[in-house]
């Protein structure tokens, strides 16, 4: 059997990606791992791992490796919150949002999401209400 561990993510800039996810998300450091002149750096949220990178050049060759380099690569993260009004708040200045806020009671009663942009342009999904049907 196996368990989802995490999601890498290849940064700009790793001290300020980690930044924001601990300050606006709650997640703390699990490890650091010195590589040269760069690191890597593992944050989680309980069993929610994320996994930053230094990121590089873009790869000219998709598929190779451990993924590509390109800083951002990947649709969205999502993140399950009490309140998305009280989170956008909380954010401050660094709540870039992307889209939204948007309701989707016609869907579920009570769903309720926006976006905002992470220090590394990727889309981080706030959203409350979800259920399973």
């Amino acid at each position: 059997m196996a368990a989802f561990h995490h999601i890498a993510l290849n940064c700009r800039d790793i001290d300020a990606t980690e930044a924001w996810y601990v300050a606006h998300f709650g997640f703390v450091r699990g490890r650091s791992i010195p590589l040269g002149d760069t690191k890597i750096v593992f944050i989680h949220l309980g069993e929610f791992y994320l996994e930053l990178f230094q990121a590089g050049p873009a790869d000219p060759v998709p598929g190779q490796g451990d993924g590509p380099a390109t800083a951002g690569l990947i649709r969205h993260l999502a993140f399950k919150v009490d309140d998305v009004d009280a989170v956008l708040a909380a954010l401050g200045p660094d709540a870039r949002v992307s889209l939204g806020p948007l309701s989707f009671d016609a869907f579920i009663p009570g769903w309720r999401t926006a976006w905002v942009v992470d220090p590394d342009g990727v889309i981080v999904e706030i959203s409350q209400g979800y259920v399973d049907g």
